[in-house]
């Protein structure tokens, strides 16, 4: 039994994905550990979002805004939440049936415990993809592994909501990479633990993917910039921070300069030279 408080709210942030967000809310409501609330925030939706959840799923709590992005929408949920822990899943990935009753079962054996995410199952086209080395899921004080890639999915993430009262919400600035941020803020102030075994389905090649865009790193250097600014960094973790930083902004004018962006080439050249190790 668990013993620690484990009201949980489920936070689902969607944009005209009615018909994925059915499999993502039939995925909460089939876990062997019930969630206390979900809650669905419709970001502006044109597709009958909103009609088809009221329908189809009337005990989901449902948030209609105007689209402002998905920050905005997790951070609408987060604001909107009675639990004492958040969860979160994209509308386009599901959960495996056991998958609260897997992380809340950890609390037990982790007092200390502020976040726990979990292993993930990926699928392109309805087929399996390998995951790399890379992208195995990382443990304990991970904030070097957060660095190089976003270590963390949303879909896996459950948080004592006291963590958003430490570092803050989603950053609403950012239209993509906005887990990358989050992921560089908390992973700085607490220990991440994780469930190994896959517990959520990522569902990959879609129309809509912000993932399948190039370009995004800009988002990475501005986060990075931002936790190397914060005075929040230990030397070691500063040095690797502006390793990977410089890297990054070496990598992005690269691709620039071959997308013929001579300016953002320049400017990302500066920003390399800037964060040289010296």
């Amino acid at each position: 039994m668990i013993e620690r408080k484990s009201a949980i709210s489920v936070v689902i942030p969607t944009f005209n994905r009615s018909d994925l967000l059915r499999r993502a809310l039939d995925s909460v409501l089939a876990q062997t550990c019930p969630a206390g609330e979900i809650i669905v925030v419709d970001d502006g939706s044109t597709d009958g979002t909103a009609e088809r959840v009221r329908e189809r799923y009337p005990e989901v709590k449902l948030i209609a805004q105007e689209n402002r992005g998905v920050s905005a929408a997790r951070n609408t949920g987060i604001d909107s939440s009675s639990g004492d822990w958040i969860a979160f899943l994209d509308s386009d990935d599901e959960w495996l049936p056991e998958k609260l009753e897997k992380q809340m079962a950890m609390l037990v054996n982790h007092p200390d415990m502020k976040i726990c995410h979990t292993g993930e199952i990926w699928l392109r086209n309805g087929l399996p993809l390998a995951q790399l080395e890379k992208h195995r899921k990382p443990s304990g004080w991970v904030f070097q592994k957060c660095l190089p890639l976003c270590a963390i999915s949303p879909s896996s993430a459950l948080i004592d909501r006291e963590i958003f009262d430490t570092v803050g919400l989603f950053d609403e600035s950012l239209p993509a990479c906005e887990d990358y941020d989050l992921w560089l803020r908390i992973s700085v102030r607490y220990p991440v633990h994780c469930v190994e075994e896959p517990q959520i389905i990522k569902h990959g090649g879609h129309a809509g993917q912000l993932s399948r865009q190039w370009g995004l790193d800009r988002y990475r250097i501005l986060a990075l910039e931002k936790i190397l600014n914060s005075g929040l960094l230990e030397a070691e973790d500063a040095l690797a921070t502006r390793r990977i930083l410089q890297r990054k902004c070496r990598i992005y004018a690269q691709g620039a300069l071959k997308r013929g962006k001579t300016d953002e080439h320049t400017e990302y050249c500066k920003l390399a030279k800037k964060y040289r190790l010296e």
